[in-house]
């Protein structure tokens, strides 16, 4: 598995909606994300900084990226667009981490 680690940020004020439309995600879209090789996936809120810390366990990069493709990776992106900062194509804002650390 390669472990992959990034940060997002939800805007002022909307962070019980971002955690709202998460419980649960649409099924379909969890389903694409099986689909693709995604395990672990967790995300998490600092409540201070607004900042998301999200974790996914990836059974191949290419599969990965393959799902910003999907008809509903884009629609989920639109639907969370109006709470956390977003590039031109609607994908939110993300800034990949470079593991330093792990203990198997």
């Amino acid at each position: 598995m390669i472990r992959k680690a990034f940060v997002m940020s939800v805007h002022p004020g909307h962070e019980a909606e971002y955690a709202r439309r998460h419980q649960p995600i649409w099924e379909e879209l969890a389903a694409t994300l099986r689909a693709h090789g995604v395990h672990n996936y967790s995300i998490f809120l600092h409540p201070e900084t607004r900042q998301l810390f999200a974790y996914a366990e990836i059974e191949d990069e290419a599969r990965w990226n393959a799902i910003a493709q999907t008809a509903i990776c884009q629609k989920w992106w639109k639907h969370m667009g109006d709470l956390m900062p977003a590039n031109p194509d609607t994908s939110p804002v993300a800034l990949g981490l470079k593991e330093v650390f792990h203990l198997a």
